[in-house]
């Protein structure tokens, strides 16, 4: 039999036609939408005359455009008003799920997803959201589509797509102290740089990943895309198995167990051929943080800025553009520098899992009063457990302030901008210019750090607080 990998099974199975020398039509088991991408698409298939076929497949949750303060109150800006008001009327109108602002599952689309059970293994999912790879971390094929590609998922379920080429990174060995599987994928994005896995899809394997939590894992699988890839996923096991149980669309009964016995089939086949591999080892790995204008320029916190040593022309004048842009000069230190905001949030690291971490590390501390902090549920059910655990009066009294679920500070469409020149150490996955803001400087690092560097007010390495 021919040795297949974890992809290789699950595209296959989705295929309803190959074009000859062309794409394959390719089915969808789940469609996640938001009040950003969806309204053209529904105006479109409006336009046409065409419905929704198989609405049970989508479920709707404001986001990106949503404030993250008084969310109970008529929202103000105009335009987001706009689009979650037409996001509401679109899916009462084809009888779309929606979980909307102030709903018990309100929240980021990558966060209540797996939270509701709706992300399963074997799954081919896809959003209007180009970190949909988050979904991955569950043995799923998943990623982001257009608005065009909307449209063509909600009247046929169906996409045109080009089977991509097959990638393994494989780590490798134990996690040092106050190592996070932020502080991984900033490090292979770092080794490989942003257009490292253009035109692949990533299995992420090895030792170092099985033994991570599945929030854990989601957070690789979600900045697969900062590397060029088309996705990221994992191979589920028992950490999957123990984290969908039960939940509210997760089989149940007898059919949990049939359906298990198909999840654990969907694994990489012994022997099976990868386009291309790295193999990197977790003791290797330290805290990281971004310095420039792409996710690719990552170092240790511990580590200096690299020099223009070895780049040329273009190479050169980019690297020094980037570093210009973020007030920084090569070969410098990067611990010590001041900070003037932290955000911890985004569909990367706002899980509840996060905002523990960082609330154990804060607990009797305060921040630095340089720093405006800012920590933001991906979910309510996030903020409701945070609230239940004590979480939230550790992170008041340490100087944070807890807002409502959404995408907030991670991108700037919303009213959580970081000002023009001032530097924000984000959980977030984007760090290009003006991402945070129009003028604002982002540097990318774990939930740990983050915390680390709220406290101080400057880059600090997380270890030296310990």
């Amino acid at each position: 039999m021919e040795k297949k990998t974890l992809f290789d099974k699950i595209w296959d199975a989705h295929v309803v036609r190959s074009v000859p020398d062309g794409p394959d039509v390719f089915f969808i088991d789940k469609h996640f939408i938001h009040e950003v991408t969806s309204p053209v698409a529904f105006l479109n298939l409006e336009k046409r005359g065409i419905g929704v076929l198989y609405p049970e497949r989508t479920i709707a949750t404001p986001d990106h455009n949503v404030p993250t303060v008084d969310q109970d109150k008529t929202i103000k800006d105009k335009l987001s008003r706009m689009q979650v008001e037409k996001l509401r009327e679109n899916c009462k109108k084809y009888g779309i799920e929606l979980h909307d602002l102030g709903s018990a599952h309100h929240g980021i689309v990558h966060v209540i997803g797996p939270e509701l059970g709706v992300t399963q293994p074997g799954m081919t999912i896809v959003c209007g959201d180009s970190h949909t790879s988050t979904h991955g971390a569950f043995g799923a094929i998943a990623f982001g589509i257009g608005t065009s590609e909307v449209e063509m998922v909600l009247a046929t379920q169906c996409i045109m797509q080009s089977k991509p080429k097959r990638m393994r990174i494989t780590v490798d060995g134990e996690l040092g102290k106050g190592v996070t599987s932020k502080d991984i994928i900033l490090y292979i994005i770092a080794k490989i740089s942003a257009a490292g896995a253009t035109g692949y899809f990533v299995e992420y394997a090895g030792s170092a990943i099985r033994n991570l939590s599945m929030e854990a894992r989601m957070t690789i699988c979600n900045m697969s895309i900062e590397m060029g890839a088309r996705g990221g996923l994992i191979a589920p096991d028992e950490t999957t198995f123990n984290y969908l149980k039960g939940k509210q669309y997760a089989p149940k009964d007898e059919a949990w167990d049939k359906t298990v016995a198909y999840w654990k089939t969907l694994q990489t086949d012994e022997g099976a051929e990868f386009d291309k591999e790295y193999h990197f080892e977790g003791s290797d790995i330290e805290p990281m943080i971004t310095y420039g204008t792409n996710p690719g320029m990552g170092i240790k916190v511990k580590d200096r800025i690299p020099t223009t040593e070895g780049l040329e022309g273009s190479n050169k004048a980019s690297f020094m553009k980037s570093l210009d842009y973020m007030g920084f000069a090569p070969g410098e230190p990067i611990k010590g520098k001041k900070v003037d905001y932290v955000f911890v949030g985004s569909c990367t690291n706002g899980r509840i899992e996060d905002i523990r971490a960082v609330a154990n590390f804060v607990k009797g501390k305060h921040k630095a009063d340089n720093i405006t902090a800012w920590i933001v549920p991906g979910s309510r059910e996030v903020e409701k457990l945070a609230h239940e655990e004590g979480l939230v009066k550790i992170l008041e009294e340490a100087g944070f302030e807890l807002r409502q679920p959404g995408c907030s500070a991670c991108l700037a469409m919303n009213d959580d901008k970081i000002p023009a020149g001032k530097y924000a150490v984000s959980t977030s996955n984007r760090n290009f210019e003006g991402r945070q803001g129009p003028g604002a400087r982002t540097l990318l690092a774990s939930p740990l750090t983050v915390a680390a560097v709220a406290v101080t007010g400057e880059i600090t390495d997380p270890r030296d607080i310990f």
